[in-house]
């Protein structure tokens, strides 16, 4: 952990946070998927939540998805497919998301992938491409050369502890690896939910050491500090 627990530096840059230069590069994706046995299903991911009985240590399935951009996720063992994520640690899982190429830049960026790899039980709030769409290139080229400002933006986005949707409902607020930040607020349940303000545009989604939930907007360190 001792990488992912960056002190909270230049917090101004988080403003104008800007990934999309990057969005052609790749996270390293993991060997493991193949051999392990993927779950049985290649229906169209479920557009609603599931999982209201919750899961005490935040591991969900298939079914448990919900969301409306879970639709676009390919469907049955493709790359990128949640047959095909499931298996796989979250950052190898994420580089095979098209619905996450400039977060996956980012972490790429920052020499984060087997650090976020590593990790037995967490939680990730994922900027979807479009959370950038308003942010400029330049920025991010400068951020990309500046990983010690960038890390701890990513950082806010991951919880060191596996929660599911209703985990976080239950929570209503949890802290990021980032502690400087401030803590991650969550409001409504399901379809509904928030988390600081962003709307889940498909959550619940299983990886082999994460729970992932892909947000409509980049996450600013500070928002919620007293």
């Amino acid at each position: 952990m001792n990488k992912l627990r960056v002190a909270g530096i230049g917090f101004t840059a988080v403003a104008a946070l800007a990934l999309s230069a990057c969005s052609g590069d790749d996270a390293p994706a993991s060997g493991n998927a193949a051999n392990t046995p993927a779950p049985a299903a290649s229906s169209p991911a479920p557009m609603s939540s599931s999982g209201s009985t919750g899961s005490p240590d935040g591991v969900t399935t298939n079914a448990d998805v919900f969301g409306p951009a879970c639709s676009k996720l390919p469907q049955g063992s493709e790359p990128g497919s949640l047959d095909s994520m499931g298996p796989q640690p979250v950052a190898s899982a994420a580089s095979t998301n098209p619905l996450l190429t400039k977060l996956v830049a980012a972490v790429k960026a920052t020499n984060l992938v087997d650090t976020l790899n590593s990790q037995q039980a967490i939680t990730v709030f994922a900027p979807a491409d479009p959370a950038f769409a308003a942010l400029g290139d330049a920025k991010f080229a400068e951020l990309a050369g500046k990983p010690d400002q960038l890390a701890p933006i990513l950082q806010y986005h991951v919880v060191g502890k596996r929660y599911d949707a209703k985990g976080l409902a239950t929570a209503g607020s949890v802290d990021s690896l980032n502690t400087a930040g401030g803590p991650v607020k969550i409001e409504g349940t399901g379809d509904t939910m928030t988390v600081n303000g962003a709307k889940i545009l498909c959550g619940n989604i299983p990886t082999k050491n994460a729970t992932v939930f892909v947000i409509d907007k980049v996450l600013t360190p500070g928002t919620n500090k007293n």
